[in-house]
């Protein structure tokens, strides 16, 4: 086997290695399938960014519905015009790199695996994956500290070594689900409940995602304005993201078996038998994706209401956070492909490969006509038992 010769390499081929790298990871990324560049996407995607004095920001333009009646008969309308009222949000961008080290040439040598093509893909999957996990726990308001099944993300050596300083990432504090946008599912009671911090956590083990919730989720998310992404005909659907164990308590739900059932013909093509993660309901697009946030890997025990804990009385109880997304529920500015680098270390003996990435996200938020208060845009967070 021939060693990989990094000194070979060209600029041009480092763009070529460089676009397939990027090609991976948005292969393997779940929520590149939501982006468009449009304010109808679920996630719109900026790749300019705005002329500032420090150039690390993106703007994201949000247009919300006008809000006057206007004016009725021969009434005078010059200088009753009603401005657009746009929302400038600013996407600020950082960098994210990783890379890896072969063990030398004569292990590269020994071995029957290409470092460079492993490299790229491991690479690639690795940036999708953590675009999926920093797109979402942005989405739910959580901080980069912890993972997305609840646990709390290592950090080893140096601060740096944790995607919790990325100069975009949420912070509890500032960045939790907005007080009209966050709702907890009560199961006994049939109903959604004004979820704060604190009453969130008074969750209990039956409260599991069901039909009814869904519908009532759908019709609180349009009585707060909340935009659907337009389809053909001018619907609006919503996409509504679960964790695995949280779409199979809704998949025993009787009432969710039977619209399914109902909603398409028998077959292979029918998500009940066909085994499909994603279906489609009542002008919602309900996905399962192991990224939502969850408890499942958060310790349990302690005082009501500890921070990294499960759910529910003695923090015992497993939850996630389901979310129900319309139009522009997260921006991303994404600036470039990756860069690629390679290294010779210990006298040319052992070769590297970096990549490093910048981007940003974004879970916009803005005055709502509805509560007289500032809001998530796009995102509405359904805390529920799993």
């Amino acid at each position: 086997m021939a060693d990989t010769n990094f000194a070979a390499m060209t600029t041009h081929a480092k763009k070529v290695w460089s676009r397939d790298i990027w090609k991976v990871a948005r292969n393997s990324s779940f929520l590149f399938n939501f982006m468009g560049s449009s304010s109808n996407a679920m996630i719109q995607r900026i790749t300019e960014l705005t002329r500032t004095e420090r150039g690390d920001r993106a703007v994201l333009t949000l247009v919300p519905d006008l809000e006057e009646d206007g004016i009725v008969g021969d009434a005078m309308l010059e200088g009753n015009e009603e401005a657009i009222t746009a929302y400038d949000k600013e996407i600020v961008i950082d960098m994210l790199r990783h890379a890896n080290r072969s063990s030398g040439k004569m292990g590269d040598q020994k071995s029957i695996v290409n470092f460079r093509s492993t490299s790229k893909d491991v690479l690639g999957y690795w940036l999708g994956d953590r675009l999926d996990q920093m797109g979402f726990l942005t989405l739910s308001g959580m901080p980069f500290t912890y993972k997305t099944n609840g646990a709390l993300r290592a950090v080893s050596g140096t601060v740096a070594k944790n995607i919790s300083t990325l100069a975009f990432a949420p912070h509890a504090t500032n960045d939790a689900p907005s007080s009209a946008r966050h709702v907890q599912w009560d199961a006994s009671a049939g109903t959604l409940l004004s979820a704060t911090n604190t009453t969130r956590r008074t969750l209990e083990v039956g409260d599991t995602p069901s039909y009814k919730m869904l519908v009532l989720a759908k019709a609180y998310a349009k009585e707060q304005y909340i935009k659907g992404i337009r389809g053909s005909g001018g619907e609006e659907v919503y996409h509504v993201f679960m964790n695995p164990t949280g779409m199979a308590k809704l998949k025993l739900d009787p009432d969710y078996i039977q619209n399914v059932r109902n909603a398409y013909q028998r077959g292979a093509s029918n998500p009940l038998f066909a085994g499909t993660t994603s279906v489609m309901a009542d002008g919602l697009v309900i996905h399962e994706y192991r990224h939502v946030f969850n408890t499942l890997g958060a310790a349990s025990g302690g005082t009501l209401g500890d921070a990294g804990k499960k759910w529910g009385v003695g923090n015992a109880v497993n939850g996630q956070r389901a979310l129900m997304c319309g139009a522009q529920a997260l921006g991303f500015c994404d600036l470039g492909t990756p860069e690629w680098n390679e290294e010779w270390f210990d006298y040319k003996n052992k070769g590297g490969i970096s990549i490093g990435k910048m981007f940003g996200f974004l879970k916009p938020n803005f005055h709502s006509p509805v509560n007289g208060s500032s809001q998530d845009f796009g995102v509405l967070a359904i805390d529920t038992a799993i």
